[in-house]
């Protein structure tokens, strides 16, 4: 049976572009599960099953419905054991859990701050008004002045990721010689960016860079089957 997951879009249906549906996207692929996706704007998630969630992604298998991108990968590792797994057991669970705290809180900032204007423009008209409107009531400020500080903040961010460079010169992804769940929660805040914004986070000689390209492969190139956003020449 096809599964169905609502996917957050903006203008361009066919450009999903949530840190959140990626990292559900990715583990129904390692899955092995066919999938019917249901775009979906901003203002269109209070109406997804019933308003089952404030977010997405929500994802439909027959009568079960399921929404979080965590409680999704859980569910699919329950429902799907004979397929390749997403944890490795409760020890995977527990480091994904460190994973998926770590990223929102050191990942997910810096690129709010880098791709905001560039996510705010890849929404219609409607959308682009609530989503200016949430935002600045989230931060406090102007989304010009967000972003305006993420040329000052790229060299901290980059440092931050000092934890996961050093790990991946150990191993070739986080869950070791494959890839778990926990590879998909950084791909996610990083596929998030590539698509939304041409500002370039990373150089291509750093080791994360390098592993993000891996996780792009992965699945037939699942990831790359939505084109980065476009880069000026020079940038």
């Amino acid at each position: 049976m096809t599964i169905l997951l609502y996917d957050l879009v903006g203008r361009d249906g066919a450009r999903p572009f949530s840190p959140h549906c990626w990292k559900a996207t990715m583990a129904l692929a390692h899955k092995g599960l066919d999938i019917s996706t249901v775009p979906t704007r901003f203002l269109d998630v209070p109406t997804v099953e019933g308003g089952v969630s404030k977010l997405v992604p929500v994802i439909r298998d027959g009568e079960k419905v399921v929404a979080d991108s965590f409680a999704i990968a859980l569910y699919l590792d329950e429902a799907y054991p004979e397929r390749p797994t997403l944890f490795c057991g409760d020890g995977g669970k527990a480091m994904a859990r460190f994973v998926e705290r770590w990223s929102q809180l050191t990942i997910h900032p810096y690129v709010t701050t880098a791709a905001i204007m560039d996510l705010h423009a890849m929404q219609d008209e409607a959308n682009a008004a609530y989503f200016r409107q949430n935002r600045e009531q989230r931060f406090g400020q102007r989304l010009e002045e967000v972003v305006a500080a993420r040329d000052a903040s790229l060299g901290a961010f980059r440092a931050s990721l000092e934890p996961l460079r050093s790990m991946l010169a150990y191993q070739p992804f986080i869950g070791g010689q494959s890839p778990l769940f926990a590879d998909y929660i950084v791909f996610g805040a990083l596929q998030w960016a590539r698509i939304a914004s041409p500002y370039r986070l990373l150089d291509d000689s750093d080791v994360v860079a390098q592993w993000f390209e891996r996780c792009l492969d992965l699945h037939d190139g699942l990831g790359r089957k939505v084109a980065a956003a476009c880069r000026a020449e020079g940038q």
